[in-house]
């Protein structure tokens, strides 16, 4: 097994490498897509709309659903696999931005996943608005040489065109409903209406030809809707959307009460993580209530909560009344990578930063961050920290053990200490002031989002998940965009969650 970030600088992908071959399976022409282009800010509106004007995803949502059932859904919206009675799966979030650091994440999951039952994608399947001719270089091509079938969730971005797009691929081409009455003018419904950004019209032969990427038989997957459950083996996978703003609504929230009651061990995958960046996020439902209330109800029996929508990996194991339930990020599957330097030290839900695990390492990822802004920026000499100096300046600033053995370089100096601070370095809750709070928030917020970056080490992961019936081993594999990794994906973190 090839060493991971944990183990060596070279195993996190620093240092001269051989670039992965990656490359051969990319298209000709990729478009970048910056999220500091006004034009694509334009375009990826709707969420704010929604926040402004009110949210009209649970509306739309229903009828949607209502259109998968009258074309013969099922009600329960269960999707019934026969599998073996040990059997694999994967998991991977936030993938379609269609450049080099998706397609980096194909090899090793091609790899990983080869002997798998079926994949999810948990959260923002495309960039910027989930609009259906993105769908050939951003789904059907990085992963035509999958062969089984690939079910998601939709994250806000596949919302910000209606989940028009998401219910061709992924719910049997359903045609869209009716439209909506208009509304009544200047109310807000009406200004909301008057600046809603919508799909363009479809270049239907590309879409024809990018389906036929993966038209095989085994390939094949038709979920009842945006939402769904999957009984595999001895575990049912609940999957839940939870639409422009991180929220379900009540017939939503129904069904999910209903899918959960039961003995049947249960992990859900939701596009809105439950616990992300030392915060707890319940998720509330419409009418009362959250899904985390759900999901700790010890008569439902969930073992796991994945979540996409946050481009990294984070695991947190929350001990609920004697069990335990592991809390996991999966967004690292393609889009540009959020920060986790910028996760201040861990102390939620009863879990510290003894038990807490994310990837990158946070001293990884601040050197990541010094390396493009020192670029960006022109200051090279004064922003670029080596790994060894970023892994130490973190672990003073939270007071923990570097995430690996420092280098020999891997001093804390006044110039690294103002490099992380800069660039948002998290800190202790004891030593972090009014002010740092929202200065990382700003940061997380408004700098991170332009961050892509198109030459390795990207940092992107994915999970591969082995069931039996007796426990179900979630394992976190790396994929830099290196030749090595690429090879041999490293494991970056492992848990077996017992069954019984």
């Amino acid at each position: 097994m090839s060493d991971s970030s944990r183990d060596t600088a070279q195993g996190a992908g620093w240092g001269s490498a051989e670039p992965g071959a990656y490359k051969q399976l990319m298209p000709d022409h990729v478009e970048k897509l910056s999220w500091l282009n006004p034009r694509t800010l334009w375009a990826a509106r709707n969420g704010v709309l929604a926040s402004w004007f009110g949210d009209p995803t649970g509306r739309t949502r229903s009828r949607w659903v209502a259109r998968r059932e009258a074309a013969g859904a099922s009600a329960d919206k269960v999707i019934r696999r026969d599998v073996p009675d040990r059997f694999s799966f994967m998991v991977v979030g936030d993938t379609g931005e269609g450049d080099d650091a998706q397609y980096a994440v194909v090899p090793g999951f091609l790899k990983v996943g080869r002997d798998t039952e079926f994949a999810v994608i948990a959260s923002d399947v495309i960039y910027p608005v989930g609009s259906i001719d993105d769908y050939g270089e951003k789904f059907f091509r990085p992963y035509r040489d999958y062969p089984a079938p690939i079910y998601a969730v939709p994250g806000n971005h596949d919302w910000y065109e209606d989940l028009g797009a998401f219910m061709r691929v992924f719910c049997a081409d359903t045609p869209p409903p009716a439209p909506e009455p208009r509304p009544r003018p200047l109310t807000r419904a009406w200004w909301r209406a008057l600046l809603w950004h919508r799909p363009r019209p479809a270049d239907e032969q590309r879409f024809a030809a990018a389906w036929r990427l993966r038209a095989a038989p085994g390939q094949r997957a038709e979920q009842p809707g945006p939402y769904w459950a999957i009984d595999a083996g001895p575990v049912r996978i609940v999957g839940i959307d939870t639409g422009l703003l991180g929220t379900i609504d009540a017939e939503q929230g129904a069904w999910l009460r209903e899918v959960s009651r039961g003995p049947r061990p249960k992990i859900l995958i939701t596009g809105s993580p439950l616990y992300v960046d030392g915060e707890h996020h319940p998720c509330p439902i419409e009418g009362g209530g959250t899904v985390d209330d759900i999901v700790r109800d010890p008569e439902h029996h969930y073992v796991a909560a994945i979540g996409g929508d946050i481009h990294n990996y984070q695991r947190y194991p929350v001990n609920v009344d004697g069990r335990t339930i592991q809390y996991v990020v999966s967004g690292g599957g393609g889009a540009f990578m959020h920060a986790t330097h910028t996760i201040p030290r861990v102390s939620v839900g009863g879990v510290t930063e003894r038990e807490f695990r994310c990837y990158p390492l946070r001293g990884d990822s601040l050197a990541f961050y010094s390396h493009l802004y020192g670029r960006r920026l022109r200051l090279r000499r004064f922003f670029t920290l080596s790994e060894a100096e970023a892994s130490a300046v973190v672990a003073d600033y939270l007071g923990i053990e570097p995430g690996r053995a420092p280098g020999p370089d891997g001093r804390v100096t006044r110039r690294t200490r103002l490099v992380a601070a800069l660039l948002g370095a998290g800190g202790r809750p004891d030593r972090t002031s009014r002010v740092r709070l929202p200065v990382r928030k700003m940061y997380t917020q408004l700098f991170s989002p332009s961050s892509a970056t198109y030459s390795p080490p990207f940092f992107k992961s994915f999970l591969r998940l082995d069931v039996s019936a007796e426990e179900v081993r979630l394992r976190c594999f790396a994929a830099t965009g290196n030749r090595a990794q690429e090879i041999d994906p490293p494991v970056e973190d492992e848990v077996t969650i017992p069954l019984t």
